[in-house]
């Protein structure tokens, strides 16, 4: 799954719902709400006072570790 700032979170806790440990650590709960249908990784980022492109690093390190068969797509 490739993964940039503008991809929904609901795509990408839909594609591996173990990722969402990754937004409560940061207190990104919106994964679970209507919100999270609609909300870029670049919006809840803003909105959560977190830098985009650090998230984005955590994200693609959880993917290449637990999604290998995809390659390094988190960008």
């Amino acid at each position: 799954m490739e993964i940039t700032k503008d991809t929904m979170i609901y795509d990408i806790v839909a594609y591996d719902s173990g990722c969402a440990d990754l937004f409560m650590e940061i207190g990104m709960h919106c994964f679970s709400c209507p919100a999270a249908l609609f909300e870029t990784v670049d919006e809840a980022c803003a909105v959560h006072g977190v830098d985009t492109e650090d998230f984005l690093e955590e994200l693609k390190a959880y993917f290449a570790e637990n999604h290998p068969e995809d390659g390094n797509n988190a960008e």
